[in-house]
Order: C-alpha cells, then sequence, then structure tokens
C-alpha cells in the first residue's frame, strides 16, 4: 500500500486543529486516522490530539484476534471510539479552558485490501476508480438533515450559510455512535479521507483530475492541498490518500 499524509494550517487560521495519522502493526494491519477539532478557547487541537493519540496506542496494543472478522473489528473500533470519546469529554469538563471542545473523526482500519471505515462529523472519505467517483460518508451535519428531509437540494446544500454546523462529533457528549462503512479497495484505485477544509473548496472533478496525473502519491497529496489553498485555503486542509499499486487511476 502506498500513503502519503498531509496537514496543512491554510492561509487564515492562527492554529492548525487538525490532525492525521496513519499507523502499521507488524502484523499487517493498519489504521489511518483523520480529526477536526472545535471548540473550546481554540481546544479543537487538543481534542483532535486527544483521538489521535489514544487510537493509536489503543491500535498499537490491540490484541490481533480483534481484527480477524469484520464482526470483532466492528466491536473493537466501537470500544475504541467510546473509549476516546469519554476520554475527551471528561478532559473538557475537567479543564476549563476546554470546555466545549470536540472533533470530528474518520478511522480507516486496514486489512489488506479490506477496509472499515468509522465517520463521525462532516469530515469525509472518497472512494476514486478509473470510472467513478463516490463520496462513502455521510456528514453529520445541519444541512445534510435537510437534504435528507428534501427541503434543501444537495446544490443548495454546498452553499448554504449553515453548511459548517456539525449535530454529532466526538467528546460532545457522554455517548457516541458512529456510522460504519465497508470498502474493498481495487487495483488503480484511491481512498482519500480529509477534512472540510479540502471538500469544502475541491468538487470531485477537482479531485479526480489530480488523481488522475502522473506524479508520485505524495506528489497529488501536495498538489489537493495547494489547490485548496488557491481556492481561498481559509481553514486547515487535512488528507490521507491511500491506494494498492499502481498510482495512476
Amino acid at each position: 500500500m502506498k500513503v502519503t499524509v498531509e496537514s496543512d494550517i491554510g492561509l487564515k487560521r492562527k492554529v492548525n486543529e487538525d490532525r492525521a495519522a496513519f499507523i502499521e502493526r507488524p502484523d499487517h494491519y493498519k489504521l489511518a486516522i483523520l480529526a477536526d477539532g472545535m471548540g473550546g478557547h481554540n481546544a479543537g487541537d487538543v481534542a483532535s490530539e486527544m483521538a489521535i493519540k489514544e487510537m493509536e496506542y489503543l491500535f498499537k496494543n490491540a490484541i490481533s484476534k480483534n481484527f480477524e472478522t469484520l464482526h470483532s473489528k466492528k466491536i473493537w473500533m466501537l470500544e475504541v471510539v467510546k473509549t476516546v470519546n469519554e476520554k475527551i469529554y471528561k478532559h473538557s469538563l475537567l479543564n476549563e479552558e476546554c470546555q466545549g471542545m470536540g472533533t470530528t473523526l474518520i478511522a480507516v482500519l486496514i486489512d489488506h485490501e479490506k477496509c472499515l471505515i468509522s465517520h463521525i462529523g462532516d469530515s469525509r472519505a472518497y472512494y476514486f476508480t478509473p470510472n467513478e467517483v463516490e463520496l462513502i460518508t455521510r456528514d453529520h451535519s445541519y444541512v445534510n438533515i435537510l437534504v435528507e428531509k428534501g427541503e434543501i437540494s444537495e446544490e443548495e446544500a454546498e452553499n448554504h450559510p449553515q453548511k459548517n454546523v456539525i449535530v454529532k462529533a466526538l467528546g460532545i457528549e457522554t455517548r457516541i455512535d458512529p456510522d460504519f462503512y465497508e470498502i474493498t479497495l481495487e487495483d488503480n484505485a484511491f481512498l482519500l479521507i480529509c477534512s472540510d477544509g479540502l471538500s469544502n473548496k475541491l468538487s470531485t472533478e477537482e479531485m479526480y483530475a489530480i488523481l488522475s496525473l502522473e506524479m508520485s502519491i505524495e506528489d497529488k497529496g501536495k498538489k489537493l492541498v495547494q489547490l485548496a489553498n488557491d481556492s481561498g485555503g481559509e481553514d486547515n486542509i487535512s488528507l490521507i490518500l491511500m491506494t494498492l499499486g499502481n498510482e495512476e487511476v
């Protein structure tokens, strides 16, 4: 597997509240994690950092039996998300400067070509094949609720004034229930997870055009960030881009 991780402060923010990491275990299992922090007095970076570090620790110290079946993977992932949620929530209660903090989360547990995705918030996962682009995740956002109710169109949602209002985040409440998605990676395909600093600035057509270029996966990641900054860069921009082999879509 070829992977690149990018996290950029953007052009307008003073703090990067995004965090992203890719962790590999000796037994071939891998975990890609991306978190976009928010809330408190600039404590979003505390929430996202806690989410990444705690998940990394639990992943590295988990027994292989947790990852042998899809069922066991989901049980492990759910327990880890609940543990991390509780830790961030308690930290926000005990530290006044962190009150109200939380973070989005996308975690991808990778077993060869099989991927289990856990999702909270409005960070996104996209799957690019040579023939199509699929938005895998469903935003936990106010405008997405309006779209699903048929009150506004997807096009109206893209420019809605409350587009960035999310209705679910890690560390905000005592309980959390992530969404789960399953994907089987194919050759010549890309899995992209990103914060809204990227997805709010680039259309899927623009993403696809960059992924189709003949350049290394690292350069493709940097090019995506560059284009988001060229389009305004008002937010932090983070991504993890993954492919099994041949990098050209």
